[in-house]
């Protein structure tokens, strides 16, 4: 966990390391797991190690084909292997492993919401909803972002530059002092939605 720096990645991470251990039918918690692991290497070689990943990314490469799973989430079972092995100084050829690696697409097939999707979701009788759905749409930013996004890093700009003015737009500061810390600009509705949220949780 120490060399993940997101917090997305530090909550993927144990699970696709557990899918790993399941399926060598280790036993055990996660923990007791991965110790099965490193003394079952110890004990029977390094082959032992990188044969047994080998055998569980290649039944998950035949999920690819088949179409079950994408070739980005085989890609990420093989990221969590290797960093475990790393941070336990388990020396793999992680090179000849990831030989076999089907190639994963570098951009998605997502596709912008239409107006009418946007509206059938804000339908939803959450309050909660309208303002991620418009943030989100408006802003373009990512679901990670949420976990850092707070209201001192929400910035209404108005018409004319002064307080009492039209707002226009606001500047939202994503992953505020993580590396990479980036603004987003979101519409005057995502602003007023989130606004309203805010007053809701914390009322004057």
């Amino acid at each position: 966990m120490y060399a993940l720096k997101s917090s997305e990645a530090r909550r993927q991470y144990p699970k696709r390391l557990k899918m790993l251990f399941d399926y060598l039918k280790l036993q055990g918690q996660l923990e007791e797991q991965a110790k099965v692991f490193l003394d079952n290497a110890k004990q029977m070689g390094i082959q032992w190690a990188q044969d047994a990943i080998m055998i569980f990314l290649d039944f998950h490469k035949e999920r690819v084909r088949k179409k079950e799973l994408a070739a980005g989430t085989l890609k990420n079972y093989y990221r969590a292997a290797k960093l475990f092995c790393e941070m336990s100084d388990l020396t793999l050829n992680w090179k000849r492993i990831s030989k076999g690696l089907p190639k994963a697409k570098n951009a998605s097939n997502d596709r912008a919401p239409t107006i009418e999707e946007i509206r059938k979701l804000v339908e939803y009788p959450d309050r909660r909803i309208k303002p991620i759905v418009y943030s989100m749409a408006s802003g373009g930013f990512r679901l990670g972002a949420w976990d850092y996004l707070q209201w001192k890093h929400v910035f209404p700009i108005t018409n004319g530059g002064t307080k009492d003015g039209e707002v226009i737009a606001a500047k939202l500061i994503i992953y505020a002092d993580e590396p990479e810390e980036y603004y987003a600009f979101i519409t005057p509705d995502a602003y007023y939605a989130v606004k309203d949220w805010m007053d809701y949780l914390m009322p004057r």
